[in-house]
């Protein structure tokens, strides 16, 4: 070997290069045989936080697979920091009764775990996030995790994930982008292994510590779970016209209009509404964003806008665009939603059209619990875009199952009115008072433009059933904005779940 001086000006001692015998098999990779060793490999221990995504949505299988090998591995106290929890997660509540589970964080959860905590079945309070608030709390160290385990439809020995390849093809992955910039130990569970490199690499192997292949990963038919196609009846389609008219009539309808929309059939209606009358001026907006559904492919192909902006496919039609199309591209949660990021695509949207279980007298919308206060969703990105957006709208009916979704207050605030502007309804617009300009442009346009006070007593009338009063059991859960401050909590309601 050559002779090296000890150190030299500038540069500092010098090291001797010493080359050692691999410890691993480097040729095996970052394979292991089950999720058992993933669990071992990553040291977890009681108190552990994991964190799940969900883009497989009510088909995902990976959050029930790992969750069952941490409680045979006779794990305790563990938090679940899953971006979004279905009715598919039904089996976390022996996890929670057996005290594996003694935490849970979320963005959105509904079914039968949102049921349960309601109703008290764990003693700490469930913290429900924004997507946004989700993904700042990572960066921020204020959501600590200690093992990501990532559902990937395809994945390579050396850990580069694809959602776009495999039998369980989910198409983006926004979510788990986020979770693995800060985990201690990242794995990829997947039912698909292909040779390295993987094609169309979504997560890089340098992001993976661990991959573990398993018979099945989800059923992807369950990614459509909800409303992933315009509204057709009539009323709906009104709601959707109307709604669609605020938009045009705001002045926001030209070139380079940037549009979200939840969902929901009347939310997808409107689009519809919206892509009629871009046609009809000649616009071509810029983009669509958030979770993206076959019906906005669509006005992709139509050359309505020049791209897409993908967290989450919601159906496989979204998926199969992802695959194919290099004007649907993907973002992380973060670059989507986060308030931290100093302009988040959110911050570049023109008009959001989103729904509401319940908006009040101040323009305060609940999406996070049904009448009666059981835990039903939670924000997701509906306070970030309402926040982010040029043009807040919520579209809904005045009731719903019998009740008045139009109340003196909201059971609980999701979002805060301040950032919400208009309210389209079966039985009248209701303006923001902030945006009286704006009220002047949709009266000029001939919309029915009324206050939100007459909207709320056309709602009682129409009600067949009285609006339940606010649950007064102790905290379940906190709804934090996209700050990390609190804009209410969810009390137990009921008799307490079964523990």
């Amino acid at each position: 070997m050559q002779d090296l001086p000890a150190a030299l000006p500038g540069y500092g001692p010098l090291r001797a290069t010493r080359i050692r015998a691999a410890q691993t098999d480097r040729r095996r990779g970052k394979l292991l045989e089950s999720i058992r060793a993933a669990i071992e490999a990553c040291d977890l221990r009681d108190g552990a936080t994991v964190s799940f995504h969900h883009h497989l949505r009510d088909g995902d299988g990976v959050l029930n697979l790992v969750m069952a090998a941490l409680a045979q591995r006779g794990l305790k106290d563990l938090h679940v920091a899953a971006t979004s929890i279905f009715p598919v997660h039904a089996p976390l509540l022996e996890h929670i009764a057996s005290g594996t589970v003694s935490r849970i964080s979320a963005s959105f959860i509904s079914g039968p775990v949102g049921a349960a905590i309601s109703r008290g079945a764990l003693d700490l309070p469930v913290v429900l996030r924004t997507h946004g608030g989700r993904a700042r709390a990572i960066a921020h160290d204020e959501l600590k995790i200690d093992a990501a385990f990532v559902a990937a439809p395809a994945a390579d020995a050396l850990g580069n994930l694809s959602g776009r390849s495999g039998r369980t093809a989910c198409g983006t992955l926004g979510y788990p982008l986020t979770d693995v910039m800060s985990a201690e130990h990242v794995v990829a569970v997947t039912d698909t292994l292909v040779p390295f490199p993987a094609a169309a690499i979504d997560i890089p192997q340098d992001r993976v510590d661990h991959v573990v292949l398993v018979d099945s990963i989800g059923d992807p038919a369950g990614i459509a779970s909800g409303t992933t196609r315009p509204a057709e009846d009539p009323g709906s389609r009104a709601i959707g016209a109307q709604a669609a008219a605020v938009i045009a009539a705001s002045g926001l309808l030209k070139d380079g209009f940037a549009f979200q929309t939840g969902a929901g059939g009347i939310s997808l209606a409107t689009a519809a509404e919206v892509g009629r009358a871009m046609a009809a001026r000649g616009v071509t907006g810029s983009f669509c964003a958030g979770g993206i559904t076959g019906f906005h492919v669509e006005m992709l192909r139509a050359g309505l806008f020049r791209g897409l902006m993908d967290v989450q496919c919601f159906d496989l039609e979204a998926v199969r665009s992802y695959q194919s199309d290099p004007r649907h591209q993907a973002m992380s949660a973060a670059v989507y939603a986060g308030p931290h990021v100093g302009g988040a695509v959110v911050d570049r949207i023109d008009a959001v059209v989103l729904g509401a279980a319940e908006v009040d007298l101040g323009f305060n919308v609940n999406v996070t619990t049904r009448a009666g206060g059981e835990i039903i969703g939670g924000s997701g990105g509906h306070a970030d875009t309402a926040a982010g957006s040029r043009l807040a709208i919520i579209t809904t009916r005045l009731t719903a199952a019998g009740f008045a979704k139009i109340v003196p207050r909201v059971g609980t605030l999701t979002t805060p009115g301040e950032t919400v502007d208009v309210i389209v309804t079966d039985g009248g617009i209701a303006v923001n008072p902030r945006r009286e300009e704006l009220a002047g442009q949709l009266r000029a346009a001939g919309l029915p433009v009324v206050g939100i006070e007459d909207l709320a007593a056309r709602a009682a009338a129409a009600a067949s059933r009285p609006v339940p009063p606010r649950a007064e059991g102790r905290v379940v859960a906190v709804s934090e904005y996209r700050d990390g401050s609190v804009t209410d909590v969810v009390r137990q309601v009921g008799s307490p779940a079964h523990r």
